[in-house]
């Protein structure tokens, strides 16, 4: 039951690419305190996609860090938010839960880019897909009730951070996220922090309407960028930066032509930066030095 729990906790943490079960009980706890509706969904969604990675006999100890269990927990949040809980949804957080493991199986018999959440993002697109040309009665109804709000800075900052997994109700949320990866990371810390900021003047600076920045769902992209690049060189941090800004930008256009991003923004800014990084070392080789 131990290694069961651990396993689990690492796969809620990954979602935020902490591997530490603590940081994942964190995060859990922010969700719960959100929606314990969501927490269950999150925790189903991660034991079917990890329960299905092993029964598949994938690699045991990408199992154990929680590689096949953070995309699970992502559609298990995602089928509540997107879909009534009924029986037929609670299936299909089953089907889409294994076959975002599928995928990321997939992903994992290459090496030249990493999946990150693009397991969990095709998978609900297929189910959105699906369910809206055949089944569109299985989804709720989109509503946008928000109305006139002002500006509110240290909301909009914590879900910025919340949003990563859906969690746009209860600032204590995102500090629960923060709090989850500083237990784990100083640095990942300091860059979820960057990552959660910088998008605030550039939505503003865009014209972004309040309730939807204040929403968080301008930045949250951008919080997994700067984790996922960030490290202690001013070459990691430069990176980091520009991988947000490109974030937001995509997140921008994808709302303004009606696309349901969920992390797409963060995957295509990260896989579009490393390409660089990758084309500027080819170009200019960094000198070696002889003993």
């Amino acid at each position: 039951m131990g290694k069961f729990l651990l396993i689990l906790g690492r796969g809620v943490g990954q979602v935020m690419f902490q591997n530490n079960a603590l940081s994942g009980a964190l995060m859990l706890v922010g969700i719960l305190l959100n929606s314990w509706q969501m927490a269950l969904l999150a925790v189903a969604g991660n034991i079917v996609g990890t329960l299905a990675a092993y029964l598949s006999g994938y690699s045991r100890e990408d199992i154990e860090n929680g590689l096949y269990g953070f995309n699970g927990t992502l559609v298990g949040i995602a089928i509540g938010v997107f879909m009534p809980i009924t029986l037929p949804s609670l299936l299909l957080l089953i089907v889409v839960s294994c076959l975002s493991t599928w995928i990321a199986w997939l992903f994992s018999l290459q090496r030249f880019i990493s999946g990150f959440t693009a397991p969990f993002i095709l998978s609900v697109w297929i189910l959105l897909f699906v369910c809206s040309c055949w089944f569109p009665s299985l989804l709720l109804k989109s509503e946008n009730s928000a109305g006139m709000q002002a500006f509110a800075f240290l909301q909009s900052f914590s879900l910025n951070i919340g949003q990563v997994m859906f969690q746009g109700g209860a600032i204590l949320t995102g500090l629960f996220f923060l709090l989850g990866i500083l237990v784990n990371s100083r640095v990942n810390a300091v860059y979820a922090v960057l990552g959660a900021l910088l998008p605030i003047p550039i939505a503003l600076l865009a014209g972004v309407e309040s309730a939807v920045l204040n929403a968080g769902l301008i930045g949250y992209n951008g919080v997994l960028c700067a984790i996922a690049l960030g490290d202690k060189t001013w070459s990691g941090g430069v990176y980091a930066v520009f991988s947000v800004l490109l974030s937001v930008f995509l997140q921008l256009l994808g709302m303004n032509v009606g696309i349901t991003t969920l992390t797409a923004p963060f995957v295509l800014s990260v896989w579009i930066t490393i390409g660089i990084r990758y084309l500027l070392l080819t170009l200019f080789p960094a000198k070696q030095k002889v003993a």
